[in-house]
C-alpha cells in the first residue's frame, strides 16, 4: 500500500480554504483533517506555508496533432510530463477525424497515441463532417467510451470546418446523448476572404495573421453557435474566448438564462497583438495561433469575465511547433502552422497575474484551473477536489516561490516559450499524480505510460444535464 501524507498546508478548494493535512493511499485521498498520523512507510511532504490544491486540469491541449502538413513537437508523453512540472495532472485532448474519416477509426488512433501519457487524460471528439455513421459513432463514443463532449471547428475552410448543417445535426445529437457541444468560434468564410484581402495588400508576414482574424470574426461565430444552441436548448461551451465581443456574447446569453460556458487561454490573459509585429520572423511566427492575441484592452474584459463567472475555465491550447515548422509560412502567414505552448506555465502565469494582483482569490483560482472543468465535463469530485474519495492528484503550491519562464528551462519539446522572460511568483513545489510524487522541487519524475484514460459519463438526461451544469457553477462563498 502506497501512502503519502501532506502535512501542515492550507487546503484550497473552489468553495473554501482551511488548514489541514491530506493523506493518500493507493492513488486516492483517504483523509483530510488536522494532525493526521502517517502510516508506517508513508512518504511525508512538509507543506508548511504552502497551499495544497487539486492538480490542474487543462481542458484544451493538442498533443501529437497532425495539422497543416506537420505534427506537433510534443507527444502525449512529453506534453503531459511538461504539464506535471507546472502542477497539471489531467488533460482533455482532442480526437480530430479527417473529413469523411469514421469517428471510431480516428478515436482508436488517438487512444493508441495517448498510451504513452504520463498523466491522466481524456478526449473531446471533433465532428468534421456529417452522415448517419457519424450520428451512430457519437452514440458509441458517449455510451461505451466515456466521451461527453464534441468539438466543432467553425474555422479552417477546406479542411476541418463545420458548416451550419453539421452544427445543427451534431448539436441535436449531443442533446439526445447528454453530451456537451463545444465550438472553436471563428467565421471560417470571413477568415478565408480576409486572408486573401490582406495578401493583396502585400502583407505576407505574421502581422497579417491578426488582420485576417479580427475580433468580430470571432464574435459572429460565437453569436451564431450560441443562437443555434439556444434554439435546440442544448448547453454549449466556447473554447479559447479571446476578445471582449465574444465574452459579451456569452454574458448576454447567460443573462437571459441560456447555459453557455466560456474558456480562456492563459496566453490571451497576458499577451497582446504587438507580438506579431516583432522584427524577427521566427519570434513573431512563434505566436501565431487562432484566435490570435488581441489588442491589450481585451485582456481586462477576459479577466472580468472570469471574475464575474461568465467565463469558467482556463486552458492553453498547447500545440507546439518549432521554428523550422513555422517557417513553412515564411512567405505567406496563412501557411504558418497555428499553435503555441503553455501547459507547463498556465498555473503559474494565472496565479501571478490573477491572485497576486487581487483579481482572483485562491479558491477562485482553483475553480478556473481545475474544479469548473471537472464539473462541466462530469468528472467531479473524482478530479478537481481535495476531498475524501477523490483521486490523489494534487499540487503543493509555494506562493513565495519564483521562477523566470524560458524555453531554455521548459520541459516541453517546443523551442519557444510565449512567456519568455516573465518572472512569476507562485509556483508548484510538488506535484502528485495518482498518489505518487511526480515533480519535487524542480525534479521531474514523470513515468511514460503511467497515465490513465478517464471516462467522462454522459449526464442522465437532457434536463438533468442542464440542471447539473447550472448547479455546479453557482457562485459559492469564497474564503481567503
Amino acid at each position: 500500500m502506497t501512502s503519502l501524507l501532506i502535512r501542515g498546508g492550507t487546503v484550497v478548494n473552489a468553495d473554501r480554504a482551511f488548514v489541514a493535512d491530506v493523506l493518500t493511499q493507493d492513488g486516492k485521498i483517504v483523509a483530510v483533517g488536522e494532525n493526521l498520523t502517517a502510516p508506517p512507510g508513508a512518504t511525508v511532504v512538509d507543506a508548511g506555508g504552502q497551499y495544497v490544491m487539486p492538480g490542474g486540469i487543462d481542458p484544451h491541449t493538442h498533443m501529437q496533432l497532425p495539422f497543416m502538413g506537420t505534427t506537433t513537437m510534443d507527444d502525449f508523453f512529453t506534453g503531459t510530463a511538461a504539464g506535471m512540472a507546472g502542477g497539471n495532472t489531467t488533460i482533455i485532448d482532442f480526437v480530430i477525424p479527417n473529413p469523411q474519416q469514421p469517428l471510431m477509426e480516428a478515436y482508436t488512433t488517438w487512444r493508441e497515441w495517448a498510451e504513452k501519457s504520463a498523466s491522466d487524460y481524456s478526449f473531446h471528439v471533433a465532428i468534421t463532417w456529417w452522415d448517419e455513421t457519424v450520428k451512430r459513432d457519437m452514440g458509441t463514443l458517449v455510451q461505451q467510451e466515456g466521451v461527453n463532449s464534441f468539438k466543432h471547428f467553425m474555422a479552417y475552410k477546406n479542411a476541418i470546418m463545420c458548416d451550419d448543417e453539421t452544427l445543427v445535426n451534431s448539436f441535436k445529437r449531443a442533446l439526445e446523448l447528454g453530451a456537451m457541444p463545444t465550438v472553436h468560434a471563428e467565421n471560417g468564410e470571413l477568415v478565408y476572404l480576409l486572408q486573401a484581402e490582406v495578401a493583396k495588400m502585400g502583407i505576407s508576414g505574421p502581422e497579417g495573421h491578426p488582420l485576417s482574424r479580427p475580433p468580430m470574426v470571432e464574435a459572429e461565430a460565437a453569436n451564431r453557435a450560441i443562437a443555434i444552441a439556444d434554439v435546440l436548448n442544448v448547453p454549449i461551451y466556447v473554447v479559447h474566448v479571446s476578445c471582449m465581443e465574444a465574452a459579451d456574447a456569452i454574458a448576454r446569453a447567460r443573462a437571459r438564462g441560456q447555459r453557455v460556458y466560456g474558456e480562456v487561454l492563459a496566453g490571451h490573459l497576458v499577451l497582446d497583438d504587438s507580438v506579431y509585429r516583432h522584427p524577427d520572423f521566427a519570434t513573431a511566427a512563434a505566436h501565431v495561433m487562432s484566435p490570435p492575441f488581441r489588442p491589450v484592452g481585451h485582456q481586462e474584459a477576459l479577466w472580468r469575465g472570469l471574475q464575474s463567472g461568465n467565463l469558467h475555465t482556463t486552458a492553453t491550447d498547447h500545440c507546439t511547433f518549432c521554428a523550422a515548422q513555422k517557417a513553412a509560412g515564411k512567405d505567406n502567414f496563412a501557411k504558418i502552422p497555428n499553435g503555441t505552448g503553455g501547459v507547463e506555465e498556465r498555473l503559474a502565469v494565472i496565479w501571478d497575474a490573477g491572485v497576486n494582483t487581487g483579481r482572483l482569490t485562491p479558491s477562485e483560482f482553483v475553480a478556473i484551473t481545475s474544479a469548473n472543468t471537472a464539473k462541466l465535463f462530469n468528472i467531479y469530485p473524482q478530479k478537481g477536489s481535495v476531498s475524501v474519495g477523490a483521486d490523489a492528484d494534487l499540487v503543493v503550491w509555494d506562493p513565495a516561490g519564483t521562477k523566470t519562464l524560458s524555453a531554455k528551462t521548459q520541459h516541453s519539446k517546443g523551442d519557444f516559450n510565449i512567456f519568455e522572460g516573465r518572472t512569476v511568483k507562485g509556483i508548484p513545489s510538488h506535484t502528485i499524480s495518482q498518489g505518487e510524487l511526480v515533480f519535487v522541487q524542480g525534479d521531474l519524475r514523470a513515468v511514460r505510460g503511467k497515465g490513465r484514460y478517464i471516462k467522462r459519463p454522459a449526464f442522465s438526461s437532457n434536463f438533468t444535464a442542464a440542471a447539473l451544469r447550472a448547479e455546479a457553477l453557482k457562485p459559492t462563498a469564497v474564503k481567503r
